[in-house]
């Protein structure tokens, strides 16, 4: 049924009009202004008819409602004798989807009032569609529009609802829960639970218990029975999180419900099915774990079916503008205290830091810039003193000090090893700078002002110049 409001000062019109279009239409009658506009506001209508007809006195007044309705976006069809046809066409130029005359055939009428609600469904869908592909700065709750994130995007909506094993690695801080939060919230189980477990969190004794629950008795101090993570997690998300931490005597448990997909409670014999769906994460290299002995090899393949890295905020420093806005947003409202945005300076300044912290060592400045931000824009000066003198520390070693200090000063010296050694780090990695970033424990935004020195400073060969590449 499309429901129509009728914008008439007659009466008789709207018993007419419902009579003459069916049970496929629903008339509801407005006669002034206030009464369309709660109409279009409930959505309590599909539709608008703008009946022209009016006394002389409410004429000029109907007709600057209707150019309100139409520049709203108000689906709308315009109702007029001949003698206001010109005022009629005007309406439609503007934006109105067509114009019946008055009294109108009631065939056309039907015809033109199913298109414009078809039309007002069309544009919706396009709209939806829109805002979809005009995000690829977010994925979920992940943020950042850089060439790294926007393959950790793709990686997750591949695996959104694949039954497969997912390895998310990475840093502490880099959002790797997040990751796992996307492929649940994604996938068609986001509305079934999400059981997030930190394996290091829990102690060795306890671990098993935890994972896989147990029964009264089943070791001492046990009062009761109790659902271990495997079976609150129901037919949801079980995320381990530091898996790497585990003991080896804990892998070959885990080991044996991967291969099984089932469990039994501490205490118990009864098997009880896996249903949850496992997304596993670490910040340690497995495979040197593996080396080494302190990881097993079948367990390692076993989860590693799917891996998804998350970089270090230094390896995309240009999603840290948008993700500091994010922070500013959300802490903003949290601290009841309004703010409009954050001053160039500051921006550059978190672009040149290292983050050794990354995003939730972001998260942790932009707080506290909040907090101590007299106005309603962040400052530099507003943030830690850690960030500041990583700065400051940064600018003083870039600056060409051979116009302050003689050649073959201790100081001049110092300076140009630091710029031969960055040039050294880029050449060695087949120029790919964050990777030398990485070697020498700098921040890429440092990197790049030590190279960008090499360029004019004769202590170089030309070779070691051209190597350094953009």
């Amino acid at each position: 049924m499309i429901r129509i409001g009728l914008y008439s000062e007659d009466r008789a019109l709207r018993p007419l009009l419902s009579s003459a279009l069916g049970k496929e239409f629903q008339v509801l009658q407005g006669s002034d202004a206030e009464e369309v506009s709660t109409l279009v506001s409930d959505r309590e209508c599909d539709v608008i008819i703008l009946d022209l007809n009016s006394n002389r006195d409410s004429f000029q007044e109907r007709i600057e409602f209707s150019r309100q309705l139409i520049a709203s976006n108000v689906p709308s069809v315009v109702m007029a004798d001949d003698g206001l046809r010109s005022t009629a066409f005007e309406l439609v130029r503007n934006g109105a989807f067509g114009y019946c005359r008055r009294p109108p055939s009631i065939r056309d009428l039907k015809t033109m009032l199913s298109r414009a609600c078809e039309n007002s469904a069309l544009k919706e869908q396009l709209k939806t569609v829109q805002q979809k592909l005009e995000e690829p700065a977010s994925c979920d709750r992940l943020i950042g529009a850089s060439p790294q994130m926007k393959r950790v995007y793709q990686l997750v909506r591949s695996v959104t609802d694949l039954n497969a094993a997912v390895l998310v690695t990475g840093e502490s801080g880099t959002g790797k829960e997040l990751i796992a939060r996307a492929i649940h919230n994604l996938g068609a189980r986001s509305s079934r639970p999400f059981v997030a477990v930190s394996c290091g969190a829990i102690p060795e004794t306890l671990i098993e218990a935890e994972l896989f629950g147990h029964e009264k008795g089943a070791f001492t101090g046990s009062n009761g029975a109790r659902e271990g993570y495997f079976e609150q997690a129901g037919d949801g998300t079980l995320f381990l999180d530091e898996i790497g931490d585990l003991s080896l005597f804990t892998q070959v448990k885990l080991l044996r419900v991967l291969q099984q997909m089932e469990f039994n409670r501490l205490g118990s014999n009864r098997l009880i099915p896996l249903r949850a769906r496992l997304i596993f994460a670490t910040h340690r290299d497995l495979a040197q774990l593996v080396a080494e002995g302190k990881f097993r090899q079948d367990l390692y393949y076993r989860i590693n079916v799917m891996r998804i890295e998350s970089p270090q905020l230094q390896e995309h420093p240009e999603d840290i503008p948008l993700i500091a806005r994010h922070f500013l947003q959300k802490y903003s409202i949290s601290f009841q205290k309004p703010m409009d945005g954050i001053e160039p300076e500051a921006l550059e300044m978190l672009q040149s830091y290292s983050w050794p912290g990354n995003v939730r060592e972001l998260e942790n400045v932009m707080q506290r810039a909040i907090i101590l931000a007299p106005g309603r824009t962040v400052r530099a000066a507003d943030f830690s003193l850690s960030v500041q003198e990583d700065e400051a520390t940064g600018f003083e070693d870039v600056v060409d000090i051979g116009e302050y200090q003689p050649a073959g000063s201790f100081e001049r010296q110092i300076h140009e090893y630091k710029v031969k050694l960055a040039v050294s780090a880029v050449r060695e990695n087949n120029g790919n700078k964050t990777l030398a970033a990485r070697r020498l424990c700098i921040s890429r935004a440092y990197l790049h002002r030590l190279i960008r020195l090499a360029g004019s400073d004769q202590v170089f060969e030309p070779n070691l110049r051209e190597s350094v590449t953009a």
